[in-house]
C-alpha cells in the first residue's frame, strides 16, 4: 500500500490525521454598567443618575446594533484623512489634500506641457466604482507617468472582469469560500471539481520581490480559474489597497491552516509527495481522480527539481483537481508559464505583445495606499516635475562580508554609474580643462537616484554642481532617502522603498542594477526598456575585483523582470536542456546568464 500524505490520508492509510490546524479560543468580553452612587437624601440627584445611566445604555445598545455603520464611517474618515510624508521635502506644493488629483479638469501643474486629458483607467485593464479617496494611486497612476503606455488587449480586459467576478463569488465572507475552509480540515481525498477553487500565496522577501510573485500568482490563478488570495500578515494592506471590487483579497484571520509553518521540507509540499510516491504526477490516474483536499508549492529560488515540476504539463494536469494550492515563490516565474503547452494559446491570446504581461497586470493590481502615494506624488511635484527630463538611477550593490550586506562607498560603481549615464547620452559630460562652458541652455535635467548609501547621489550631485556641463543643461540630483540597510520585516521601510519604486517609474529614462528586482518592477510599472548595469558573473555577490565591467551597461531586450533560478528540466524530453531556446519569445537575461525573461517577437 502507497504511503499518504500526513496531511489527507483517511483511515485506510495507516497513519493517524496530523493537519497544521491554527489553535484558538473564543475571544468574549462583559460590559458591566458602572455602579450607581447616590446620595440618599437627595432624590432628584438619584434620579438625574438613573437617567444618564438608561441614555449611557440605549447609546451602547444602539452602537453595537450600528456597528459596521460606525466601522465603515470610522474607515473612511481615516481614509480621507491628511496622508503622512515619508520623504523629507523642503517646500510642500500647496494644494488642498482633500482635492489632490481627483479631477480631470483640475489645472495641471505637473509638467510644462499640459496634461489634463489621461487614461484613469489604464487603457480598460481598471473599472469604474471605487472610492477615489480611499486609495488615489489607482485612478491617478497615467496622470504621473509621462511614457506611452502599451495598450491592454481586448481579450485580457474581458478576462479581468470574469476573474473579478470569480473573486467576489468565491471569496472570503462567501458560502462558497466557507464551505472551501471546511474542506481543509477533511481527512479525506477529494473527487470531482469545485466551482471556487484557491490559490493562497504565502508573502515574504523584500518590496521589489513581493510585486513580483503576486504577479506570478495572480497570472498562475487567471491561468487556472482560481481565485487568489493573498497573506494578510506581510504588511498588505498597508501597502496595496485592494484590488477586486466588492470582495477583499487577505486570506481571512480565521484561515484554518498555520501556513507560517510551511516550509521545503514539509511534507504537504508537492515536490515531496512526489519524492515519497505519494502521487505519482503524470500517472495520477492510478490515484482514482482522487486529490488532496491542499498541496503546498514551494517555488522559492532554492527549491528541489522535484518541486520544479510544477512547471511540467503532466504535472499541472493533476494539479489542477486540487482544491487548494498554497505557493510560496520569491520569484518572477512567469516565463516558465509561457513555456507549458496547455497555457501557450490562452497567454497568446492576453498578451499579443508578450513582453507586456508585468506591465499590464502589475498596474491592475498593485496600487499604493495613500501615504506611499501621497509620499511618491509630493516628492514628484517638488522636485521632478518641472524638469525637462527625469533620469531614474536605481543603484544596489549586491556584495557582502561576513553576514553583513555592503552597500558603500564603492567608486567604481560611482564610475560605473556615470560611464553608462554620460555613454549613453543620458547626461551630458562634465566640463574639463579642454572644454568650455556652453551659454543659452536653460534645459534642466532631475536625476533622481534610490540607493541604500547617500553616497552616490552626493558625489553625482557634487561633480555637476563643481563643474557644469559642457552643453549648459543644469543637472540636479535628489535623493528620497537611504536606509543602509535593507530591513523588509520594517513598514515604513517597506512603505520607502515602494513609493521610491514609483517614483523611479515616473522617469523619462531609467538606468538600473542587474539582478535587481526593485528595478526590474520600476521598469515594467513604467513601460520602459532600461540600460541595465552590468555585474561580474564569475560570484555575483563577492566579485573579485572592483573595477568597471566594460562595456558599463546595455539596454535590455524587453521591460519583462528576470525568472532568476528558472528551472533546466525539459518536461517533453525528460532531460536537463537550455531551456531558453525552446521558444523564440523565452530568451536568457541580459544580468542573468542563467535565467530567463519574456522578450517580444518583433523586437528579435
Amino acid at each position: 500500500m502507497e504511503k499518504q500524505p500526513s496531511s489527507w490520508q483517511g483511515s485506510n492509510g495507516g497513519h493517524e490525521k496530523r493537519l497544521p490546524l491554527r489553535g484558538g479560543g473564543r475571544l468574549e468580553t462583559e460590559a458591566r454598567a458602572p455602579h450607581a452612587h447616590a446620595h440618599a437624601a437627595d432624590q432628584q440627584e438619584a434620579g438625574r443618575g438613573r437617567h444618564r445611566r438608561n441614555c449611557v445604555r440605549a447609546a451602547l445598545v444602539l452602537c453595537l446594533l450600528t456597528l459596521p455603520a460606525c466601522v465603515l464611517i470610522v474607515g473612511n474618515l481615516q481614509a480621507e484623512s491628511s496622508s503622512e510624508m515619508l520623504f523629507d521635502v523642503d517646500d510642500l506644493p500647496k494644494y488642498d489634500d482633500d482635492d489632490q488629483d481627483i479631477r480631470d479638469d483640475m489645472p495641471d501643474d505637473l509638467s510644462p506641457s499640459a496634461q489634463i486629458d489621461y487614461d484613469r483607467l489604464l487603457g480598460g485593464l481598471l473599472v469604474e466604482g471605487f472610492d477615489e479617496r480611499s486609495c488615489r494611486s489607482r485612478y491617478q497612476f497615467a496622470r504621473y507617468h509621462r511614457n506611452a503606455a502599451r495598450v491592454p488587449s481586448s481579450y485580457l480586459i474581458e478576462r479581468l472582469r470574469r476573474q473579478e467576478a470569480l473573486q467576489k463569488k468565491c471569496g472570503p465572507g462567501t458560502k462558497s469560500y466557507n464551505n472551501a475552509a471546511k474542506q481543509l480540515m477533511s481527512t479525506q481525498s477529494i473527487n470531482g471539481t469545485s466551482d471556487c477553487n484557491y490559490l493562497f500565496l504565502i508573502i515574504h522577501a523584500g518590496m521589489g520581490n513581493r510585486m513580483l510573485e503576486i504577479t506570478s500568482a495572480f497570472l498562475y490563478a487567471l491561468l487556472t480559474g482560481r481565485v487568489l488570495l493573498v497573506d494578510r500578515s506581510k504588511q498588505i494592506a498597508s501597502t496595496f489597497c485592494e484590488p477586486f471590487p466588492g470582495t477583499s483579497w487577505l486570506i481571512p484571520s480565521d484561515f484554518p491552516l498555520s501556513y507560517n509553518e510551511f516550509t521545503e521540507r514539509s511534507p504537504e509540499s508537492y515536490g515531496n509527495m512526489l519524492q515519497d510516491n505519494v502521487i505519482r504526477g503524470n500517472t495520477y490516474r492510478s490515484l482514482t481522480s482522487a486529490r488532496p483536499p491542499y498541496v503546498f508549492l514551494y517555488l522559492d529560488g532554492d527549491c528541489a527539481p522535484n518541486d520544479t515540476l510544477f512547471y511540467c504539463e503532466d504535472h499541472q494536469q493533476f494539479l489542477q483537481g486540487v482544491p487548494w494550492l498554497i505557493m510560496r515563490t520569491d520569484m518572477y516565474f512567469v516565463p516558465s508559464l509561457f513555456l507549458i503547452p496547455s497555457f501557450q494559446d490562452e497567454l497568446s491570446k492576453l498578451f499579443p505583445e508578450k513582453d507586456t504581461v508585468f506591465h499590464h497586470l502589475g498596474r491592475y493590481l498593485l496600487h499604493p495606499t495613500n501615504d506611499i502615494w501621497y509620499s511618491a506624488t509630493t516628492y514628484y511635484r517638488a522636485y521632478l516635475a518641472k524638469a525637462d527630463k527625469v533620469v531614474g538611477i536605481q543603484i544596489r550593490v549586491l556584495e557582502t562580508k561576513g553576514i553583513l550586506q555592503r552597500n558603500g562607498p564603492f567608486p567604481h560603481v560611482l564610475e560605473q554609474v556615470l560611464s553608462c549615464a554620460q555613454g549613453e547620452k543620458l547626461l551630458p559630460q562634465i566640463i574639463g580643462v579642454t572644454h568650455e562652458a556652453a551659454t543659452g541652455n536653460n534645459r534642466t535635467i532631475a536625476v533622481l537616484v534610490t540607493s541604500l548609501s547617500s553616497w552616490y547621489s552626493d558625489q553625482i550631485r557634487g561633480r555637476y554642481s563643481e563643474h557644469g556641463t559642457v552643453d549648459g543643461t543644469t543637472v540636479k540630483v535628489y535623493q528620497p532617502s537611504h536606509e543602509e540597510y535593507q530591513r523588509s520585516k520594517n513598514k515604513k521601510h517597506n512603505m520607502k522603498a515602494l513609493a521610491e519604486i514609483y517614483l523611479l517609474s515616473m522617469s523619462d529614462v531609467l538606468i538600473t542594477s542587474g539582478y535587481s528586482t526593485f528595478g526590474y518592477v520600476a521598469q515594467g510599472l513604467a513601460g520602459l526598456t532600461p540600460w541595465i548595469m552590468y555585474k561580474p558573473e564569475d560570484d555575483l555577490y563577492k566579485p573579485k575585483n572592483h573595477v568597471v565591467p566594460k562595456p558599463p551597461c546595455g539596454r535590455a531586450m524587453s521591460i519583462e523582470p528576470c525568472f532568476h533560478q528558472a528551472p533546466y528540466f525539459d518536461c517533453k524530453a525528460k532531460s536537463f536542456a537550455d531551456l531558453g531556446k525552446v521558444v523564440p519569445y523565452v530568451r536568457h537575461c541580459e544580468d542573468v546568464s542563467w535565467g530567463l525573461k519574456i522578450v517580444n517577437e518583433t523586437q528579435l
